[in-house]
C-alpha cells in the first residue's frame, strides 16, 4: 500500500532523555493505533507527525514531502488533521467560531463554503446542538470534541489524533468510533491512546511505544496472540500473576507467564497481551539492572 507517513531513524532528545531512540515507521492508509505508559514518547512521536517538532535526528515523510522545506511543510499542513493533546481556546469564543477560526488558518477562503465544512465537522462530533455555546461553558468531553472538529475540517488525507476519546462517556466514545471508521476509509490515521479497547475496535494495526522505542508492530490479532494460555480466572488474585483485577462477576482476572496447574484459561483481550508486553519488558529491564549492578 502507498506509504502516507515514514519516519526513518527519528530520534528526539529532551536534555539528557530520549523521548524518541531511532524510530522506524511507515503509515499506510487506515488506523494505527499507538498504545504506550506515560512517558513513552507517543505526543513526541505525533508531533513530529504533524510538523511541531523537528527531529534531532533521522529523516520524515509526509503525504510524499519533506516538512524541513518550508513549502512543503505548508502543503502538508493543508492536508494534515491534528488534534493534541491539549489545546488552548482563545476567550471568549463559541465551538463554532473556534473552528471556523481555524479553518481560515487553513484557507478555506470562501465563507458559505467555509460555514458549511465548520457546521458538518461540528455534528460529525456530535456538537452541532450546542455550536453557538462559549467552550467556556463547555464539559471537558465536549471541549475534546471541539478540539477534534477542528481536526476533521476537510477530511484530511493525514489525521494525527492525540487522546481524543478522553473525557467522553461510552455512549459517546462509541459513535466516534464510527465516525473515524468511515473517515479511515480514505484517510491515514494514527491515535495515541490508553483506552486498549477503542484500538481493538477500530485499529487494524497497533504499535507499541515504550523508552522512545518501538517494542511491538503488527495486527491486532498478532498482539493479542501474544498472551493465548496466559489468562486465567480465580477466585482470588493470584500472587504469581503479572497483573490480577476484580470483574463484574467477582472472580478474578489474572495475566502472567506462570500460569497454575488446572487454572481456567479464557480468551485473551488486548488489554491482556499489552500488560503482558509491558510485564515482559519490566522484568527484563530489572534483570538487566541486577547483572549490571551484581558486576
Amino acid at each position: 500500500m502507498t506509504t502516507t507517513a515514514s519516519l526513518d531513524a527519528v530520534s528526539k532528545h529532551y536534555r539528557s532523555v530520549a523521548a524518541l531512540d531511532r524510530v522506524d515507521l511507515a503509515l499506510s492508509p487506515g488506523i494505527t493505533g499507538l498504545l504506550g505508559p506515560n512517558g513513552a514518547g507517543k505526543t513526541t512521536m505525533l508531533r513530529v507527525m504533524a510538523t511541531v517538532l523537528r527531529p534531532d535526528a533521522g529523516s520524515v515523510r509526509l503525504l510524499g514531502r519533506d516538512p524541513t522545506d518550508p513549502e512543503a511543510r505548508t502543503e502538508i499542513r493543508r492536508r494534515l488533521g491534528y488534534q493534541p493533546q491539549e489545546l488552548g481556546f482563545p476567550r471568549g469564543f463559541s465551538a463554532f467560531a473556534f473552528v471556523n477560526y481555524m479553518a481560515v488558518l487553513k484557507e478555506w477562503t470562501d465563507r458559505d463554503a467555509r460555514t458549511a465544512e465548520v457546521r458538518r465537522a461540528l455534528e460529525l462530533v456530535g456538537l452541532g446542538d450546542v455550536a453557538t455555546k462559549r467552550i467556556s461553558r463547555l464539559s471537558g468531553g465536549q471541549r475534546r470534541r471541539v478540539a477534534l472538529a477542528q481536526a476533521l475540517l476537510g477530511t484530511p488525507e493525514l489525521l494525527v489524533l492525540d487522546e481524543p476519546t478522553t473525557g467522553l462517556d461510552p455512549e459517546q466514545r462509541a459513535s466516534l468510533r464510527g465516525v473515524l471508521a468511515d473517515i479511515a476509509a480514505s484517510s491515514t490515521m494514527v491515535i495515541s491512546t490508553h483506552q486498549t479497547e477503542d484500538v481493538a475496535a477500530l485499529c487494524n494495526r497497533v504499535v507499541v511505544l515504550d523508552a522512545g522505542r518501538v517494542h511491538f508492530d503488527g495486527t491486532v490479532p498478532e498482539l493479542v496472540s501474544l498472551a493465548a494460555g496466559k489468562v486465567w480466572m480465580a477466585h482470588d488474585p493470584d500472587p504469581s500473576a503479572l497483573a490480577s483485577w476484580r470483574t463484574a462477576s467477582g472472580r478474578h482476572r489474572n495475566v502472567g507467564e506462570h500460569v497454575p496447574t488446572g487454572a481456567k484459561l479464557v480468551e485473551p483481550s488486548l488489554e491482556d497481551a499489552y500488560l503482558l508486553l509491558r510485564g515482559a519488558r519490566d522484568e527484563a529491564s530489572h534483570d538487566r539492572h541486577t547483572t549490571e549492578v551484581a558486576s
